[in-house]
């Protein structure tokens, strides 16, 4: 039997990573909120910065402010142990996943202290990784050189094992993470993913423009679509509410973006 026409390629190894961390990830306690955000002042402070040729991205914007409303609420970040307690980090660590080359598996860079870092820092540090990958630890990392030269089952239970050392995990992969599907192009839409260790992660969707209601007239504004997810486990519906009204009090008043 004549097989079809095809091409075949070798499956990354990096990507073997991913699927024993979704493994672990699909048997977590998650709840999703679909957000949609007012995001019209943001993206014209944006577009005026970099009409005086000064251009800061938006994910860099999404980070920062992420950072600030956990720092409100550090439960919003806490781990659980292995002696049942949990451990409330004073930094917000913020992995944000970084695609230095098309079809490449992304960088899941580490921003740390981005609760004490301004907006121009942070845009400068994802720039610097997009263009040296190799900067990231998260990619020249000794671990990450390790993964590919181990089993898959090990690597299953190193993520079970971190998962209950939170400083540890702590310094492999941050406190919080934020992933961006919306900015390879425009249009309202939310993704809902799997997320293997974070007690949060925001889900970055797409943009879209229709009519808004400001000061008693219709408008047309811009609309982020955005997914937060939370570990119920360790966040209740009440604290995830609240931590959800000041992220969009942040991103909608571009709070960030004061002075940058």
């Amino acid at each position: 039997m004549s097989r079809a026409p095809c091409e075949t390629r070798p499956f990354p190894r990096q990507r073997n990573d991913v699927v024993d961390a979704l493994e672990i990830g699909v048997r977590r306690h998650m709840v999703h909120a679909l957000l949609e955000l007012d995001v019209s002042r943001a993206r014209e402070l944006l577009r005026e910065l970099e009409r005086s040729g000064e251009k800061l991205s938006f994910t860099a914007f999404v980070v920062a402010s992420l950072a600030r409303a956990i720092d409100a609420d550090r439960r919003l970040h806490a781990y659980r142990d292995w002696r049942n307690r949990l451990v409330l980090f004073d930094e917000v660590d913020v992995v944000t996943l970084v695609e230095s080359e098309v079809d490449a598996v992304a960088i899941p860079h580490v921003v740390r202290a981005a609760n004490r870092r301004t907006l121009r820092e942070i845009h400068d540090e994802i720039r610097r990784i997009q263009a040296e990958p190799g900067a990231s630890a998260q990619r020249s990392g000794a671990l990450m050189r390790l993964s590919a030269l181990t089993p898959g089952l090990l690597r299953r239970l190193f993520f079970r094992v971190l998962r209950r050392n939170p400083h540890w995990l702590k310094r492999t992969a941050g406190t919080a993470l934020v992933t961006s599907v919306g900015m390879f192009g425009l249009g309202a839409g939310w993704v809902v993913g799997i997320v293997p260790l974070h007690t949060l992660c925001l889900t970055v969707g797409g943009i879209t423009r229709k009519p808004g209601l400001v000061d008693g007239r219709v408008e047309p504004r811009e609309y982020l679509s955005l997914t937060a997810s939370v570990d119920h486990d360790i966040v209740d519906g009440a604290p995830a509410a609240r931590f959800a009204r000041h992220l969009r009090e942040l991103i909608e008043g571009a709070e960030v973006l004061r002075g940058a």
